[in-house]
Formats: C-alpha cells, structure tokens, sequence
C-alpha cells in the first residue's frame, strides 16, 4: 500500500538512502532537515520525483512538525545532532536538539496518532564492555560534567519518551539503537572515522588515529541500515520494541587504518594522536562496541551483507573521486 512518510533528518546521510529506498517502494516522502548537518546535493539526485518532497527546517519548530505531520501517515525521526566532534565541540546545542525536538516530534505523532520509528545509538550503553552489547544491558556512564554521556543521557530520554508514549498513550512506537554506519555522502567533518581516513589515505597525508588506536568497533553500511529500518517500519510486531542495528564484524581502529592504507595503495604514515590533542578536556571513549543482533534477527531476519572490506573500497573510492574533481576544479 503505499503511503506517505515523513522522514525528519531527511537530507542526512542515513536519511537521505532511506529516503531514496521509500521512493523506491512507490512510496510518498517529506524530507525535513535543517542543513545543519545534512546537505541538499544529497538529495539532488532525486529532485525530479515526483514522490519527494522537501522542506527545510527544524524540529524544534512546532508548528511545522506538526503541520508535516498531519499530512503523513508514519515518521522516521532521524533528525537529531550527531557525530562525536559535533557533540564534544557543541554540548548545549546537542542536548536541545536532541530532547526537545525528539519531545516536539513525538508528542506531534502521539496528537496525529502517527506511527514512529525513532533512531536512537549505541552510546546508550556507555562504557559498558560486556559485549556483545543486547538491548536488555546496563547503561553504564561517566561524570556528567563529560559531553559524551550528556548526549547518551539525551538519547536515553528520547526513548524513555517513546516508551511511555506507547505504554501509557498507546502511541506506536519502534526504537532502533544505531552502530557505526558508513557508506556514501557520509561527511568526515564530525568526527566520522572511515571517511576521515579514507581521504587522509588518498590525499597523501598522515591518518590520524586518536588514543592507542586499540579500541575497537564495527562498520555497517548505510544500504544494510536501511534494509534494517524498512523491516521494522509499520512492522507491528516492532511496536514497543527496542533493536540494536549494526554490523558484528569488530575491527582496531589502528588495524582499520592500516587496511586503509593498503586498499588505497597509500604511502601516508599513521600517527597516533592522543585525546587531550583530539579533544576538550574530560573526552572519554569506550574500548569496544560490538552488538548483538539476535533480537532484529529473529523478527525479521536481517543481518548486514556487505563486509568491511566492501566497505573500504566503495568508501576510498569516493574519496579518490572528490579528491580527482576538487584537483580539477569541478566541486
């Protein structure tokens, strides 16, 4: 059947492919986003749809989420400030964004009784090392004076909010705790690591590996993400539930760069920069963050396909492209 979402975070990264991926299904969308992170050439290649369309703004504005939503029949709020340099460098801004719009957004869907899959992270786990990570385990932070676990405590709230919607209210909600995902138009300008080094490697220059490059995570690809949402979407087997979605294959972040060297054909050194160079005083990261995935396995019998190695090459692909159009004077 098709109908219309609205796709809050819709010239994101993530949101962007999920866009794409809807239209795709005969769908209709509404892209909202306030270009603050996400970018409208992100769209561009979509603008002659006719199913697409787009408005800027931001979710903290309750008159237009609330107009948006009316005209839709489900959300995907994905819209939130991500990335740890944008978290680290931008505290208060986070915190806002991430709890008010989040609370502007559902309260929004609960008025229209609008189905909502809301997008949450694996920061909610905080340093809990008891991997692999289920839905079920303990949230585990540091002082709240440290940035990362304000925006784990932001994310947190955003979920609280959408049980109690759906407990209480009988709202629809589904929550998925995102891991680390990568794939095209992803920006490293917020502290996204594969891209980042995959254009220190083409361009020559040193990658920069931050602490003792030991910590660990695993890589999904953003078209794996996105098959993992449209399974739980409007899903009602979904609704109430919480799944983590990533990949399981656990890779150092020092090996990673080193396989980005070597794909790229690269002679660029890497250094090994510690966190009081990174960044403000008080940073703290979490050695590993692998998931399990047994939970959105079972449901819907999604797993990620593409591998790191997949990855990597698509990845440094790209960023030898933007690398050859910037030389030429093209971008």
């Amino acid at each position: 059947m098709r109908r219309t979402y609205l796709v809050t975070g819709g010239a994101g990264f993530i949101g962007s492919h999920l866009v794409e991926a809807l239209l795709g299904q005969g769908h209709q969308v509404v892209a909202f986003d306030n270009l603050s992170t996400g970018r409208l050439r992100n769209l561009d290649h979509l603008g002659h749809d006719p199913g697409l369309r787009f408005v800027q703004g931001s979710v903290l504005d309750e008159l237009a989420v609330d107009e948006l939503m009316h005209a839709c029949d489900s959300v995907i709020h994905l819209a939130a400030a991500v990335g740890v340099k944008l978290i680290v460098d931008e505290p208060l801004r986070s915190f806002t964004t991430n709890i008010r719009g989040s609370e502007i957004v559902i309260e929004s869907a609960f008025r229209h009784r609008r189905p909502i899959l809301l997008a949450s992270t694996s920061e909610i786990y905080g340093k809990n090392s008891d991997v692999p990570l289920r839905e079920t385990d303990d949230r585990i932070l540091g002082p709240t004076t440290t940035a990362r676990w304000a925006y784990s405590t932001a994310k947190a709230v955003d979920e609280i909010l959408a049980y109690a919607y759906h407990r209480e209210r009988g709202l629809p909600t589904t929550v998925v705790r995102l891991f680390n995902t990568v794939g095209p138009r992803q920006s490293p300008a917020y502290g996204m690591v594969v891209p980042r080094l995959a254009r220190q490697a083409v361009a020559g220059a040193p990658l920069t590996v931050y602490g003792d490059g030991t910590q660990s995570r695993c890589f999904c690809h953003v078209s794996d993400v996105v098959d993992a949402l449209l399974g739980l979407l409007d899903n009602p087997d979904a609704v109430g539930g919480v799944f983590n979605v990533g990949s399981t294959e656990e890779v150092t972040i020092y090996a990673l760069a080193e396989r980005i060297v070597q794909r790229a054909g690269s002679s660029s050194p890497i250094r090994l920069v510690p966190y009081d160079h990174a960044y403000p005083f008080g940073f703290e990261d979490m050695k590993r963050r692998l998931p399990s995935i047994d939970r959105i396995r079972n449901l819907t019998g999604w797993h990620p396909t593409r591998t790191l190695d997949d990855i990597l090459a698509e990845t440094i692909a790209e960023a030898a492209a933007e690398r050859a159009a910037s030389v030429a004077g093209t971008i």
